[in-house]
């Protein structure tokens, strides 16, 4: 962690924009957007580099890094800036120029913070992470650091099972990131502010003393002849056995981001975005975001209204996107949808829900959504065709919801929905997976019959199945690439072959094999590590994005990074695991009960549906009582007042 420097730390942009000219979209690197926050230096005694280890256009909108940005920047003293990916084209001018990893805002030297705060939405961004520290002049390692270099810290969902990049890594936090962030600066500063004692070493310990820091080289992880782990045990005193995660309640008391970012460059997402919930206790046996952010806390009808107020003043959107995991799921939705289209029907603001259940759309909502002229695209998400694998992953919607649900929205004006599957589910069969084809027909026929025109169409869209850490899935065997493709090639000859309908069934899928590179880094142990650095020596970058994922790459340096361990992929990714067996990430608390998640995999087998413990009584799952939370959920039986002041 950088000394305080007498001299200012300077800009890299003179070198920067020389090489602008020659790559594309320059304009991703120059930042100034509008919301964005620098800060005198010297002002500042702790200071972060945030980083979304993905493209600009795809980390930007990212709500979690833009939370911690401004949780961060409005406190006194504190100092935060973002850094995202470069594309190859850049990385390699940098490297000939000699250009380090860069901060957008000031464009600072990333190496020149205190940390280096990573948000890692999904595994397939840790070869990223290993371009920026190699290009900011941190070594990749963590037991190579020194004093002059930041304390790199994973978060997002990816960390809750962090070993596969726990060489690299100082720490990792679970969890919410808003109080956890805070308590971090505050430690770093009283031990900067001592001089910095014991080095280090010393900072690392005082964080992972908190309980809710995980500090991967203050454990050894032992294991048993047949390549098992044996125990995860702490080799520092103080340092706790298990790594609990952070979790905020009353989200009315975070409205955060209260400016949010305006990007200069193209984007994923050009909307406005307000998370209205976090946490889901629907109980889907795959989903790990449902998991491992428990309990549902809602934000109230009067905070979203705030927030989209404020948040619609600062950054000029015409779109608003409500958030979570399933927002048609909030105890007043219906009020929130049509009092944001009353405060906003003069100026067409438009309303959109990413996803939405089969079972919580209808007319209201979906007229709401319309009605201030702005019709976005409708997804839903069955996840499974059969009634059979609907209870296997515990998604609990009937086909008769589903056609009822597109009835309403071919009836009120769509032309398109767009439906999403899983392949490669546990227990499933060939015919799981062919009778997508006729609900996609189902869902044509209804929709031609409702609206009286055969300008109808339905995107099936299918994603594989990847088994993920603290699920009931976590134990389950991963389907083989050449079994997914082979359904899923199955799948697409049936659809093709529907006279009928199939011209208007739109057929989007991802081969398998990504997904056997997601399944080895999600329940990877620190031995997969090695593959992550190999692979990223031998070029690896940028592994979400089709053109540059290389699956011959992967499966090659995996075979000759973990021969010497006697383990293979097969062995992580389509092996089924025991419940006597330590699993990777045991020793980190996402607050669910180990045999509760057993219990609900059971269930899964004998297809036994759980109900949502929302509405009916507590399945004892362990979060609430291990985290000391609790459900947070309206109604509240306020409404949206007009707003008094006309923009």
């Amino acid at each position: 962690m950088p000394a305080e420097a007498a001299e200012s730390v300077p800009s890299v942009f003179p070198q920067l924009e020389a090489l602008l000219p020659h790559v594309q979209k320059p304009i991703q690197y120059v930042g100034g957007e509008l919301n964005s926050t620098v800060k005198d230096w010297h002002s500042c005694d702790v200071r972060w580099a945030l980083m979304y280890p993905d493209a600009y256009e795809v980390g930007l909108p990212n709500q979690g890094v833009q939370i911690l940005y401004e949780v961060l920047n409005e406190q006194d003293g504190v100092l935060a800036e973002r850094t995202y990916s470069v594309w190859p084209d850049l990385e390699r001018l940098m490297r000939e120029h000699g250009v380090p990893q860069f901060t957008v805002d000031a464009h600072r030297p990333v190496r020149a913070f205190d940390l280096l705060g990573v948000s890692f939405a999904t595994e397939l961004g840790y070869t990223n992470l290993l371009a920026a520290l190699d290009l900011a002049g941190i070594p990749l390692e963590a037991r190579d650091r020194t004093l002059d270099d930041p304390v790199v810290i994973a978060g997002g969902h990816a960390a809750f099972n962090p070993e596969p990049i726990a060489d690299f890594i100082d720490a990792a936090v679970l969890g919410d990131g808003e109080q956890a962030v805070l308590e971090i600066t505050d430690i770093v500063r009283a031990w900067k502010a001592e001089g910095r004692p014991g080095g280090r070493e010393e900072l690392l310990l005082r964080l992972a003393r908190t309980g809710g820091v995980y500090v991967p080289g203050f454990y050894d992880v032992e294991y048993l002849p047949d390549g098992r782990i044996a125990r995860v045990v702490p080799n520092r005193s103080g340092v706790p056995w298990r790594v609990s995660k952070h979790t905020v309640m009353d989200l009315d008391e975070w409205p955060y981001p209260k400016q949010p970012l305006v990007p200069l460059a193209e984007t994923v997402h050009e909307r406005m975005s307000v998370e209205i919930f976090r946490g889901c206790t629907r109980g889907c046996r795959f989903c790990q975001a449902g998991m491992i952010t428990r309990p549902v806390r809602e934000r109230s009808i009067t905070g979203i209204g705030e927030m989209v107020d404020r948040g619609l003043r600062a950054t000029g959107f015409e779109e608003v996107g409500l958030l979570s995991l399933s927002s048609a799921d909030h105890s007043e939705i219906g009020d929130i949808a049509k009092g944001l289209a009353d405060r906003y029907e003069d100026d067409k603001v438009g309303l959109s829900l990413p996803s939405t259940r089969v079972d919580a759309f209808n007319i209201d909502l979906a007229n709401e959504l319309t009605r201030n002229g702005r019709r976005s695209g409708l997804t839903f998400a069955p996840e499974g065709a059969t009634e059979r694998i609907r209870k296997v992953i515990n998604k609990m919607v009937t086909e008769e919801d589903l056609i009822r649900t597109v009835a309403t929205a071919y009836g009120n004006g769509w032309r398109q929905v767009k439906l999403y599957f899983m392949c490669g589910l546990p227990t499933e069969t060939d015919e799981d997976v062919l009778q997508i084809a006729d609900m996609a027909a189902h869902v044509i026929q209804k929709g031609r019959e409702v609206s009286g025109s055969h300008d109808i169409r339905c995107t099936v869209s299918i994603g594989g199945f990847v088994p993920k850490p603290h699920t009931p899935f976590q134990w389950a065997p991963q389907l083989s690439a050449e079994e997914t493709d082979a359904r899923l090639a199955k799948l697409r000859d049936k659809i093709r072959s529907d006279k009928k309908y199939g011209r208007s069934i739109g057929f989007r899928y991802h081969d398998g094999k990504p997904g056997i590179v997601e399944g080895l880094l999600s329940r990877g142990d620190r031995r997969v590590g090695d593959v992550i650095r190999a692979v990223y020596e031998d070029g690896g970058r940028f592994d979400g994005w089709r053109e540059h994922f290389s699956y011959d790459r992967w499966m090659s340096c995996a075979a000759k990074a973990l021969e010497p361990y006697g383990v293979d992929v097969d062995w992580y990714t389509t092996r089924e695991r025991t419940y006597e067996e330590v699993l990777p990430w045991d020793h980190l608390d996402s607050g669910l009960d180990k045999d509760w998640l057993w219990e609900d995999w059971q269930d899964a087998l004998d297809e036994t549906e759980v109900e949502d413990c929302r509405w009916s009584p507590c399945f004892d799952c362990g979060v609430c009582p291990q985290m000391d939370t609790h459900i947070q959920i309206g109604p509240t039986g306020r409404k949206l007042l007009p707003l008094t002041v006309k923009r």
